[in-house]
């Protein structure tokens, strides 16, 4: 079975288990594009072997063709699409569901980790949830599955404005404490943080930027003889050249 036809497949079967019917695209990209949508919107079910398989044969082989990333040691700024990065953990700005983002093709880091890593971060995120919410500042472990990363940290970030800005920020403050905390309990080596809450959540860029860093500092600081490396993965050039100043004082 060639690329086209394994990509058809797992259309196909996708389209089964969400009672959608769409025609077949005829380019890859076209059929990529559909994949991903197909899987935003898919309810946690059971899965064939068969599916998986081919699955993670088309999911691995979009992964070799954006190429994976390594970084460096200590607190460091990279930007970057964060699923192509070779750590033992990213972090995953999460909805409380815990479940991924189900808007097809949406932007936000939650489908991109979620599409990236295919159906089985969902069926896992849905195992341990049982229908309950996350709470705001909380984190939960995952694998990682078809991304270069091992695991998947999930954490739940306050949206800007629902609550007094003191309350804001030790919420978020929370979240990057949580991960870390996390990935110690775990014997982590290394964790590439998003920019949480800074989407649709809302949270003004340079503020939050400022609790990140400010949080990974004081946590290192309580804990010298962990050597955990942590990496901001931004995406967007004014994110990027903020956590460097931040980082660096350039």
């Amino acid at each position: 079975m060639n690329r086209l036809e394994n990509i058809e497949y797992v259309i196909r079967e996708l389209q089964a288990m969400n009672g959608t019917a769409v025609p077949m695209p005829e380019s890859l990209v076209d059929r990529q594009r559909l994949m991903r949508a197909l899987m935003n919107i898919w309810q946690p079910q059971m899965l064939s072997e068969e599916f998986i398989e081919a699955q993670d044969r088309e999911l691995l082989a979009q992964r070799e063709d954006k190429g994976v990333i390594d970084v460096e040691s200590g607190i460091s700024v990279i930007q970057a699409d964060i699923t192509r990065l070779q750590v033992d953990a990213i972090v995953n700005a999460a909805n409380s569901q815990m479940l991924g983002c189900f808007q097809p093709l949406h932007a936000c880091i939650d489908n991109a980790i979620h599409s990236a890593a295919g159906l089985q971060l969902r069926q896992e995120c849905n195992d341990i949830m049982q229908g309950r919410e996350l709470p705001t500042g909380e984190a939960v472990i995952t694998g990682g599955y078809n991304l270069p990363a091992k695991h998947v940290l999930h954490t739940v970030g306050p949206i800007y404005g629902m609550q007094p800005k003191r309350m804001s920020e030790m919420a978020l403050a929370a979240c990057y404490r949580n991960c870390l905390n996390l990935a110690a309990e775990h014997e982590l080596m290394s964790i590439a943080f998003c920019c949480i809450s800074t989407g649709v959540f809302g949270y003004p860029q340079d503020e939050a930027a400022e609790i990140a860093v400010r949080t990974v500092r004081e946590w290192l600081a309580a804990y010298p003889k962990n050597r955990l490396q942590v990496i901001f993965c931004t995406y967007k050039d004014d994110d990027y050249a903020t956590y460097q100043r931040l980082t660096t004082g350039a």
